[in-house]
């Protein structure tokens, strides 16, 4: 009789947990996947995947303004909210299906139900069922983080609650500066709505170099965004159908839907972590794990957002592949968390890999060199002036990139498209170690 029910138990079934379990079924594993909401995590159910399919949907009326400059006439255009929710949820459930589907052909056996842990080897399902494991994986993920309670924070709504509305709000107040907040200002702005955007520092997009910050808010503002940045919301009251947010500069504004879209925290409420000793993280509150992400306890581990080290979902799906290879596979894989690449679907969209300027010429001083780009396309000429959408770049060259250990290993290098620098990285890497000044693609 085996000694454990399973060789491994995943809590979470998104991108990471997925392929953990995937590849360690590949190896032998006896494996098992607990999912209490949907299949696909964060990203595939709430979050990367419906947000682009809103933003592209965003850009419709854009590409509908630009045809005239191209000899197009097109009668007046009519948009259905309702209509794009039904279509992306069809999307969704679709992707969710052969997310259950690729796990299930692995071996992999789901129950969907909540799983809290009860001693080291040992969970509890909902259904109360008990299962013992040789191995925990926890990746249950992030969640949204509303910050302090505020008086009306009950009105406030979420990314979560944003795809599921049920009309167009006409007027949205949007708290937040960074990717989330910035994305959904877009994607309510390019369907019609009148979009505030609120933020407690200087700036939008702390951490991005700063003539990057400059150019997103010039052209989101353009673009009939208001931002207003070094305020708060701190509280909001119902009147009629309409919300009044009260800023701390004293000033209040009226609109349909108030979000916040702050940041997000790990997923670790009611877990059990506590009663097998795994230990959180105090810096950033998530669970603390070593470079293999194994937590304190010595059979539990964790991977993705739950950890909060770098919450992408490609960063999450490679912690995964590396705990599998190294608990099952024999070999012991550190996932790297240095120079991956970031986007921003705001508009225009951001992408970015590799240093800061300013975090470059702190480490390496007077031998950062940096360029920036504005070209003009074809595409924005024949547009009667409407706002750059597609362009805008920085690159930071270090001299000796040949030969710099930084630099042998990823040159820095900043291009503000964002499906380029997801997928096409490697490109733009090599050709950078070619050339002797910055480098830029459209």
């Amino acid at each position: 009789m085996a000694e454990y029910d399973v060789d491994l138990f995943v809590i979470g079934g998104g991108s990471g947990g997925v392929r953990a379990a995937r590849i360690a079924a590949g190896y032998g594993a006896k494996v098992m996947v607990a999912e209490e909401y949907r299949m696909g995590g964060t990203c595939v159910i709430r979050g990367c995947v419906p947000k682009k399919l809103f933003v592209i949907g965003s850009h419709v009326r854009h590409e509908i303004d630009d045809a005239a400059g191209f000899g197009w006439t097109i009668p007046e255009a009519t948009f259905d909210w309702a209509t794009m929710v039904a279509n992306k949820d069809k999307e969704i459930a679709r992707l969710e299906g052969l997310y259950a589907t690729n796990v299930e052909k692995a071996g992999v056996r789901i129950v969907k139900t909540r799983a809290v842990i009860e001693d080291a080897h040992t969970l509890r399902l909902a259904t109360g069922e008990t299962v013992t494991t040789k191995y925990i994986l926890i990746a249950t993920g992030g969640m949204p983080n509303h910050g302090p309670v505020i008086p009306g924070i009950e009105h406030v709504i979420s990314s979560n609650e944003a795809f599921h509305l049920t009309e167009l709000p006409r007027r949205v107040v949007i708290q937040g500066g960074g990717y989330i907040a910035l994305e959904f200002a877009g994607i309510f702005a390019g369907f019609g709505s009148d979009v505030t955007v609120v933020y407690r520092g200087d700036n939008i997009l702390r951490g991005f170099d700063e003539d990057v910050r400059a150019h997103v808010r010039a052209e989101m503002e353009m673009a009939g965004i208001t931002i207003l940045t070094g305020c708060t919301i701190t509280s909001i009251d119902k009147r009629n159908h309409d919300y009044i947010s009260h800023l701390s500069n004293g000033s209040s504004i009226a609109s349909s839907k108030v979000m916040f879209a702050i940041g997000r925290h790990p997923n670790i409420a009611n877990l059990g972590l506590e009663k097998v000793g795994v230990a959180i993280n105090p810096s950033n509150g998530g669970i603390a794990v070593d470079s293999f992400s194994k937590t304190s306890a010595p059979n539990i581990y964790a991977i993705g957002d739950v950890t909060h080290r770098t919450n992408l979902t490609p960063v999450a799906i490679r912690e995964g592949h590396a705990f599998a290879d190294t608990v099952f596979g024999n070999k012991p894989t550190a996932a790297d968390h240095a120079d991956v690449p970031t986007a921003v679907f705001s508009e225009p969209e951001v992408g970015v890999v590799g240093l800061t300027e300013a975090v470059a010429a702190e480490v390496h001083g007077s031998g950062v060199r940096v360029s920036a780009v504005l070209p003009t396309f074809v595409h924005t000429e024949m547009t009667d002036g409407l706002p750059l959408r597609y362009i805008h770049l920085i690159s930071v060259r270090l001299p000796c990139w040949d030969t710099s250990p930084l630099q042998s290993r990823l040159p820095p290098l900043g291009i503000n498209l964002d499906t380029a620098i997801l997928t096409g990285w490697r490109k733009y890497r090599n050709a950078a170690r070619r050339t002797s000044d910055s480098v830029w693609k459209r």
